[in-house]
C-alpha cells in the first residue's frame, strides 16, 4: 500500500483510521478506494446562536458529517456533549458506514452532533437548540440524502423537533428525515429497544458458539441508557445474570445480580433519567471504571468511547466482551486483551441493531404503513443472528479477529459500490 495514512490526534479517529488502513492492506484494496474511504464526502461545521431561558444569547458549536453515500442516504445520529467536534464525528461517521453495509441494508454513513453540556440546559433550551441545529444543517438533511437519528444524550423530543423544523422549512411533512421519532409521531415499534436487543442478540449468539448455557452466564453492562437497558433486559429474560450496571452517576454492583427491572423503572422515574439513588440488597457502589473489573464472563461497555483502554485492559477479568458502545475498546486494548485470550465482538457488528431499527422506520415513513412490534422484531433477530454468523464464520475461516473479519466484510461491499458508481462528484 503506497497511500500516505492519514493520522489524528483524536483517539477514536485515529483507531478508526487504523483499523480502516489494516483492513484495506490485508483485502489488497485499490490505492484510490483506500484514498476515497479513508476521508468523508463532506463535513460542515455550523455556528448555532441560542436565547437562553434567562435571556443572554450562547453560540454552540455543531458539526454534520457525511462519510459515505455509495450504498445509501447517510445514516447516523447526532449527540449533545461536551466532547463533540468535527473529527469525533467523521470517525463515528466511518463507522456507521461499516455498520450500514455489514448490516447489508442501504445506507450510507454519518454522524454530527452539538458541543454542549445537555444536563445544563432546559428542555425548552434543548429544543432552541435543536431546531436551530436542524435548520442549520437544512441543506443537506433529507429522505434520499442523510436521515439522523438519536445518539448521545438526544431521543425522540430532538427528533420530533429536527423533524418538525425540516417539515416546517421545506414546506411539506418528511417524517422520514429522521428515525427515533415516537410512536405517536410516525415512529416505529420496536424501535427503542432494537439497538440494545441486537447487542444480547449477539452476546447468546456468542456463548451459544462457545457452548456456553446463557442462563447463570454473568454480565458487566456499562451505560444505563437505550442500549444498556434493553440488553440487559433481554439477557434477563434469557436467564443471563447482570452483576453490574453503570452510568454517569457511577457504578452499582451486585454479585447476586441486578434486579434489572427495577433498575429500569428507577431511570424512567428518575427527572434526569439516572440511576442516582438506586438501591438494593447486596448493592455495593464504585466508579463506572471499576465496574468493567468485576469478575463475570461478558462484560458489555454501552456507554462512550475508550473505555477499556491500555491502563485498564490487563484487569478485565471477563472472556468475551461485546461492544454496545461506539468504539469503547482502543487498540492498545485490542491488542493486550488479544494475548489474554478474550474475545471481542466488534462495535458496528453487535450495535447494529439499532441502524437496522432505523432503517425499518424509515420504510415506514415512506410507505405511510406501520408494523407491529412482533413484525419488527421477527425481521431484526434474524438479520442480528445471520449478520453475526456472517462474520464469526468469516473470521474462523481467515484465522482473524471478528474486528478484523467485519471491517473485511464491511469495506468490501462499499468499495464495491464505490467502483461501480465511478468518482464523479
Amino acid at each position: 500500500m503506497s497511500v500516505k495514512k492519514r493520522t489524528s490526534k483524536n483517539v477514536l479517529l485515529d483507531t478508526a483510521l487504523n483499523n480502516f488502513y489494516g483492513a484495506a492492506e490485508e483485502m489488497g484494496l485499490e490505492d484510490g478506494l483506500i484514498e476515497i474511504l479513508s476521508r468523508p464526502e463532506r463535513s460542515i461545521s455550523v455556528s448555532l446562536p441560542i436565547t437562553m431561558d434567562d435571556g443572554s444569547i450562547r453560540v454552540f458549536e455543531g458539526y454534520r458529517v457525511q462519510h459515505s453515500t455509495a450504498l445509501g442516504p447517510a445514516k447516523g445520529g447526532f449527540r449533545y456533549h461536551p466532547d463533540v467536534d468535527i473529527e469525533e464525528c467523521e470517525a463515528l461517521g466511518s463507522l456507521m458506514t461499516w455498520k450500514c453495509s455489514l448490516a447489508g441494508i442501504p445506507y450510507g454513513g454519518g454522524k454530527g452532533g452539538v458541543s454542549c453540556d445537555p444536563l445544563e440546559l432546559s428542555m425548552s433550551e434543548r429544543e432552541r437548540l435543536t431546531r436551530t441545529f436542524a435548520a442549520r444543517v437544512a441543506p443537506i438533511v433529507g429522505e434520499w440524502t442523510d436521515v439522523p437519528a438519536p445518539d448521545v444524550n438526544t431521543g425522540a423530543p430532538e427528533m420530533v423537533w429536527f423533524m418538525d423544523t425540516i417539515s416546517k422549512l421545506r414546506g411539506r411533512l418528511e417524517p422520514g428525515v429522521v428515525t427515533g421519532k415516537p410512536i405517536s409521531i410516525w415512529g416505529s415499534k420496536g424501535r427503542t429497544a432494537a439497538t440494545g436487543l441486537g447487542v444480547a442478540i449477539c452476546i447468546k449468539e456468542m456463548l451459544k458458539a462457545e457452548k456456553i448455557d446463557v442462563k447463570g452466564t454473568r454480565v458487566i453492562i456499562q451505560g444505563w441508557g437505550n442500549v444498556g437497558t434493553y440488553n440487559a433486559l433481554s439477557l434477563v429474560e434469557a436467564g443471563a445474570k447482570v452483576v453490574a450496571i453503570a452510568d454517569v452517576t457511577g457504578g452499582y454492583y451486585v454479585p447476586e445480580g441486578i434486579d434489572v427491572a427495577r433498575a429500569f423503572d428507577h431511570i424512567n422515574n428518575h427527572p434526569k433519567k439516572l440511576l442516582e439513588g438506586y438501591a438494593q440488597p447486596g448493592l455495593e457502589r464504585m466508579s463506572s471504571d471499576e465496574i468493567l473489573l468485576v469478575d463475570a464472563e461478558v462484560l458489555s461497555p454501552c456507554a462512550l468511547e475508550g473505555a477499556v483502554n491500555a491502563k485498564n485492559a490487563g484487569a478485565v477479568k471477563a472472556k468475551y466482551i461485546v461492544e454496545g458502545a461506539n468504539g469503547p475498546v482502543t487498540p492498545e486494548a485490542d491488542a493486550i486483551l488479544a494475548e489474554k485470550g478474550v474475545s471481542i465482538v466488534p462495535d458496528f457488528l453487535a450495535n447494529s441493531g439499532g441502524v437496522i431499527g432505523s432503517y425499518f422506520e424509515w420504510v415506514q415513513n415512506l410507505n405511510g404503513f406501520f408494523w407491529t412490534e412482533e413484525e419488527y422484531n421477527n425481521r431484526l433477530i434474524p438479520i442480528m443472528t445471520e449478520n453475526f454468523h456472517r462474520v464469526m464464520n468469516y473470521a474462523k475461516a481467515h484465522e482473524v479477529k471478528m474486528r478484523r473479519a467485519a471491517f473485511l466484510v464491511a469495506i468490501k461491499r462499499v468499495a464495491d459500490a464505490v467502483k461501480m458508481r465511478g468518482t464523479f462528484l
